[in-house]
């Protein structure tokens, strides 16, 4: 079992189709215009959801907090990482238990991490300290 999608609730349809585009390397199978569907060679998908630029964004107590996403080899996390610097000046990158994590932030100030390799590659042996963080 693999997770096939995720949804975002975005402020700005436009500006985040772009944002992710360029950091996912996804492309915009389908648009109109509240909604886009981006999905990644692997069969991956990102429903963004535009709901308006007053929307808050808390995390909130419960639910999914944020998305790992995994890169396919070390250039493309150097992209990754790139393309969060070029977003915000505030980008972490760390080693843990013999992987890369990045972490940026996105144009509505959600969370992005990246990290390299992936679970599949290296098996993960201990909870990052990140997710205490919240």
């Amino acid at each position: 079992m693999r997770l096939a999608s995720a949804v975002m609730f975005v402020r700005e349809l436009d500006r985040s189709v772009l944002f992710y585009k360029e950091l996912l390397g996804f492309d915009v199978t389908v648009r109109n215009n509240s909604a886009a569907l981006l999905v990644g060679g692997d069969g991956g998908e990102l429903y963004l959801r535009e709901i308006g630029a007053c929307a808050e964004h808390p995390l909130g107590p419960v639910g999914i907090q944020y998305l790992i996403w995994t890169a396919e080899d070390e250039e493309e996390l150097r992209r990754c990482e790139r393309v969060l610097r070029a977003q915000s000046p505030h980008v972490t990158s760390q080693t843990i238990d013999r992987f890369r994590m990045v972490e940026g932030r996105g144009p509505d100030d959600v969370p992005i991490v990246v990290t390299y390799p992936g679970p599949e590659q290296v098996p993960r042996h201990e909870i990052i300290p990140r997710i205490y963080g919240w």
